[in-house]
């Protein structure tokens, strides 16, 4: 009824016609099976166009390596002879120029690979590593690194080893001109005939070079090295009339400098004249490479020269190599032993102040005593070179050697070891950390913008020149007490003392304070460590103080003893420091910065004063001792009243002692 039939009548006898039916459903079955052929062969036809679709096909690239008969020629590198008025990246080539100089050794490697295990063999872990291990090389102690501020050396003979490697590199250039340029105080006259010794091995390896057919001493029209010898003390003398290549006559010309009574070192005014005599040599064609080459152990007395001597250094292109002393840590001046060389007078030593630093160009670092240590340690090296002389060294591209003949690193060193003419330093620091620590080399104007830049930085050269002016002055600690009246007129004069101790420190905390707020944007390690010390140990000898007149006026008001025979009140360091109040609120503050020192700047000066700050306790606290003080004063009273003793007429009569003269 659907009009679809699923099937055939069934055949009843009401059918007339039977066979007309078959015939119907044959017809059907016909179109079944021709509309299952034609589905089935799409169905093929549509499989076999997958076939069709393009396939993946693999090219094989061939070339034959061409042969070459000989090397291709090196290129080569021209130099252009036009001065130019600046070098660095302020220049015309700046780009180029702005690379870095030399290599520089880091304590860490920066390359970090983070491998797994991938098995283990009895207690040891496998591990497949795909990249490979990268490794820094192995630098040579000799090879000469410039730019870092200063290059440790035990004596002048190694420098000058050194140095000569640079004079054969400029000789490969240009023929070159050295001049030689001494310091003609008498302090430096020991390593002048140290250096003496040394041309001969100089000049000699230089000319056994030559006759090895070094190309550095080939094809010169002229004679490839020549030297000049001068020496400065109040004023530039010159030793040899020309320069000159004969060695015997350079050497006389060394023995010929005589001592400078004056006292005066002018090495930055002798700099400017040398260049400007020689400059000839870096202008004419064809041009010679010039090094200046000082022997000095000052810091120089003409500072205000420094800049115009950079100046000429760095357009003549002429770089300046100093063999001289290291600066002493954020001071001025260094105490040199001095032994009278005539041995008819008092031959006891004696340490006379020389200006040897310090070696940034303002102190920056705070002149406080430690308590109960003996006094401020000032002989602690810098890792650099006086100020003006290394940073003549580093903006010319030369190198600035510190010699020191007890130079070792971290050992303590007495003054009795300390050999004559040499300056006492009893401690020297790793070259490599302090490289990490470099001062500021970059002229007064700058250096002023960096501390308007920050805070931190002003109030740290302020508090160092603000100490500088106004030494702190020791307290008393033990109170002798015979009868109340003399042990109260005793606290009276010590609460005196601290009275004006107390506002220096207080003005000297308020200075400091000034900067904590930039304090986090300082991102050099040496303002860091110079602040962060600073404050800690102002704020600790502040928190002494104010504690230390707290307890005087405490004993005024009544102290007794607990043993009979107790005759001394001792004030001692105590870690007891009261609680909640504002001293030991700035005990935490000071704590905490000094403890910062020690943490992030290992290996260096600053953390060696930081925990020499925190070995004595902030607090303080009463205690008594028996020192005999009836018997003794009773001892005195009778060597007062006796006459002394005569002197044995056998014993050798005493050596006088003459002044010491100007080094």
């Amino acid at each position: 009824m659907n009009g679809v039939p699923t099937s055939p009548p069934p055949l009843t006898h009401a059918d007339p016609d039977p066979v007309s039916r078959g015939l119907r459903l044959g017809a059907e079955w016909l179109a079944f099976l021709a509309s299952f052929a034609t589905h089935l062969v799409a169905l093929v036809l549509l499989a076999m166009c997958t076939l069709l679709l393009p396939t993946r096909q693999t090219v094989e690239l061939t070339a034959d390596v061409p042969e070459f008969e000989e090397e291709l020629p090196p290129e080569e590198f021209r130099f252009s002879d036009l001065v130019q008025p600046e070098v660095g990246a302020l220049a015309d080539n700046g780009l180029s120029e702005a690379a870095a100089a030399a290599p520089v050794e880091m304590l860490e490697s920066e390359v970090v690979l983070d491998t797994q295990p991938v098995d283990d063999s009895g207690n040891l872990a496998a591990f497949d590593v795909e990249r490979p291990i990268l490794q820094g090389p192995t630098l040579d102690d000799n090879l000469l690194v410039k730019g870092v501020g200063a290059i440790g050396a035990t004596g002048a003979s190694g420098a000058i080893d050194r140095i000569t490697n640079e004079i054969i590199l400029s000789l490969d250039q240009r023929p070159t001109l050295v001049i030689w340029m001494f310091d003609a105080s008498g302090s430096l006259k020991a390593q002048r005939a140290e250096i003496i010794k040394r041309f001969d091995r100089v000049y000699k390896e230089l000319g056994v070079i030559a006759d090895s057919g070094n190309p550095a001493f080939n094809d010169q029209e002229e004679k490839p090295l020549l030297t000049a010898v001068t020496s400065f003390g109040a004023r530039l003398n010159e030793l040899t009339a020309v320069p000159t290549d004969d060695v015997d006559e350079i050497k006389a010309a060394v023995r010929s400098v005589s001592d400078d009574d004056s006292g005066q070192e002018n090495v930055f005014g002798a700099v400017l004249a040398v260049t400007n005599k020689y400059r000839h040599h870096r202008l004419k064609k064809p041009r010679r490479n010039v090094m200046l080459v000082i022997f000095s152990d000052e810091a120089g007395d003409d500072i205000a020269q420094l800049d115009p001597a950079v100046r000429a250094c760095r357009t003549l292109e002429m770089p300046v190599f100093v063999v001289g002393v290291p600066a002493p840590f954020g001071r001025r001046e260094s105490f040199v032993k001095y032994i009278d060389p005539d041995p008819k007078y008092d031959q006891s030593p004696q340490f006379l102040p020389v200006d040897q630093g310090p070696e940034s160009l303002y102190p920056e670092r705070i002149k406080l005593d430690y308590l109960g240590q003996g006094g401020e340690e000032i002989t602690l090296d810098s890792g650099f070179g006086p100020f003006g002389l290394t940073r003549l060294c580093f903006e010319t591209g030369g190198a600035y050697f510190a010699v020191h003949p007890q130079r070792q690193v971290g050992r303590r060193v007495s003054e009795y070891e300390t050999p004559p003419m040499t300056a006492f330093v009893s401690m020297f620091f790793d070259q490599r950390i302090m490289r990490r620590y470099r001062p500021d080399y970059v002229p007064v104007a700058e250096y002023q913008r960096l501390l308007a830049a920050n805070g931190a930085r002003r109030a740290l050269v302020e508090a160092a020149e603000l100490s500088w002016t106004e030494p702190m002055e020791g307290i008393r600690l033990q109170f002798p007490k015979l009868d109340d009246a003399q042990f109260a007129n005793d606290l009276s004069m010590a609460q005196r003392d601290a009275a004006k101790l107390e506002p220096k420190l207080t003005r000297l905390v308020s200075v400091l304070s000034q900067g904590e707020r930039d304090r986090p944007k300082l991102d050099e390690p040496r303002w860091q460590a110079g602040y962060d010390l600073a404050m800690g140990r102002a704020l600790a000898t502040l928190v002494r103080t104010e504690g230390y007149n707290a307890m005087l006026a405490r004993a005024k008001q009544g102290l007794k003893f607990k043993e009979e025979e107790s005759d001394t009140w001792v004030l001692r360091p105590s870690e007891e420091v009261s609680t909640g109040s504002v001293l030991a609120k700035q005990a935490a503050a000071a704590k905490e910065y000094l403890e910062r020192v020690i943490q992030e700047h290992p290996g260096t000066p600053w953390e060696l004063l930081a925990k020499r700050e925190l070995a004595t306790p902030f607090g303080w606290s009463w205690e008594e001792e028996y020192n005999r003080l009836a018997e003794r004063l009773a001892q005195a009273q009778e060597n007062a009243n006796t006459p002394p003793p005569e002197r044995p007429e056998n014993l050798p009569p005493r050596k006088e002692r003459r002044p010491p003269p100007k080094l």
